[in-house]
């Protein structure tokens, strides 16, 4: 699909239904490895916990990934964590110097030199990442959101048909899929256990992570990069970077329908500090379905607050309580426990890599495309209705196209940033019916 093109949700629906039934090449999967060795070079575009993360959960999926490469738009955020991952995994980590890459196009290096990529980089570039990889016929781990605006929705869709089409696989960082015992309780609600589902509750409210503290050397724009995760312009808010992980895994019960709609409600209430950045600290939304059925969801970012990570799927014949990664279960309607579930083999951070590399072996690659698109499109619905106020249409928005924050082509290190502080170093906030 061309950026420009305009895609209902109908529209979308057509397509990924007719994508999901390709049969995929498989030249580029059987192909990966260099000749006459069994391992595949991965490498990391974002080296903060979150990447570093995904080539411990990697190492740890398969013995036959080793890491060849890594970039960060700093260059200490390179070398620093390289030094780390080499200390505790001295024969997987083979990254020289001239293999670390940093700058905003330090992407580009880590494409070059590896066989998969792995990203988990500021969320404002992962559509961009995403298609240069699979532009390279490269096998891709991305973390979520995998955009944070209409016209990065269409790049994704773009990335994910161009993967299809060479036979690389796609895996999504939305976990909550890959958690086998979610995908047990999954098949049961299928297979009538609790009845229709009607309704779902989300929340993913916790204390704030990743707050980074100014140093006196950097400029604006570097801090905020250094921050990203709270710049919206660089990482949306908390119901892309948290409650995604809810909504991902309780669309399933909807057949994976695409909401048309959503509205809600959000602000800054208890964390007025300069980490922070612009990000409200807590939202509430509500996606709405064609059929009449809701996703009911709620962030918080606070300290000294009760803290959840849950979902509860209501049937008409009973409930599912899924709480991060504890056991789900299932109770009948008047609470009483009727299934829990068992043992994991794996945690769901490295299943989802032990099925991406386990389908490039097998030369059926993975693609996840559809999913996180559908998904992501979800969350900018909510993220959208919560800042500006109104009801956001799925239709009226994707067809808009429109870009959330700077021009792809003004950002830069040396750019002046789209916000800054006031003189008691806070941001401004969008303020819900007056500001986008």
């Amino acid at each position: 699909m061309k950026p420009n093109q305009q895609t209902s949700r109908r529209d979308f629906l057509k397509t990924s239904a007719v994508l999901g039934a390709t049969t995929f090449a498989v030249s580029s999967a059987r192909n990966v490895h260099a000749a006459g060795s069994d391992i595949i070079k991965i490498g990391l575009v974002g080296c903060g916990g979150r990447g570093c993360g995904a080539v411990q959960d990697a190492f740890q999926a398969t013995p036959n990934v080793k890491l060849v490469a890594m970039a960060d738009t700093f260059e200490d955020r390179v070398k620093n964590p390289r030094n780390t991952l080499k200390e505790s995994f001295p024969d997987r980590v083979d990254v020289p110097d001239d293999r670390c890459f940093s700058g905003l196009d330090g992407y580009k290096g880590v494409i070059a030199n590896s066989d998969a990529v792995l990203i988990a980089c500021a969320s404002r570039f992962h559509p961009k990442y995403t298609l240069a990889a699979v532009e390279a016929k490269k096998h891709l781990f991305v973390e979520k959101p995998h955009a944070l605006d209409a016209a990065g929705i269409k790049i994704v869709q773009q990335a994910t048909e161009i993967a299809a089409k060479n036979g690389t696989a796609i895996v999504s960082g939305l976990c909550y899929r890959y958690d086998t015992l979610r995908r047990e309780a999954f098949q049961r609600i299928a297979d009538g256990e609790i009845g229709e589902i009607t309704s779902v509750q989300c929340d993913y409210i916790r204390t704030p992570y990743s707050l980074v503290t100014r140093q006196p050397e950097w400029t604006e724009t570097q801090y905020q990069f250094r921050n990203w995760y709270h710049f919206t312009w660089l990482a949306g808010d908390e119901i892309l970077q948290s409650l995604l992980h809810n909504i991902d895994s309780v669309m399933s019960a909807f057949g994976d329908e695409a909401p048309v709609s959503a509205y809600g409600i959000g602000g800054r209430s208890a964390m007025f500090v300069e980490t922070m950045g612009d990000q409200f600290d807590h939202s509430a939304m509500i996606l709405n379905f064609a059929d009449g059925k809701r996703i009911y969801g709620m962030t918080r970012c606070a300290t000294q607050c009760f803290n959840s990570n849950r979902d509860v799927l209501h049937g008409t014949k009973g409930r599912c309580h899924f709480n991060a990664t504890g056991k789900p279960y299932f109770t009948d309607l008047k609470g009483n426990k009727t299934w829990t579930a068992g043992e994991r083999e794996r945690s769901m951070y490295v299943q989802e890599h032990y099925e991406l590399f386990s389908s490039i072996e097998n030369g059926k690659p993975v693609n996840d495309g559809n999913r996180m698109i559908r998904t992501t499109m979800a969350g900018i619905l909510g993220f959208m209705a919560c800042r500006n106020g109104q009801e956001v249409l799925w239709d009226d928005t994707i067809q808009a196209g429109a870009v959330y924050g700077p021009a792809e082509t003004d950002i830069s290190l040396a750019m002046e940033p789209p916000l800054k502080p006031d003189a008691n170093g806070l941001y401004p906030l969008c303020v819900p019916g007056k500001s986008a």
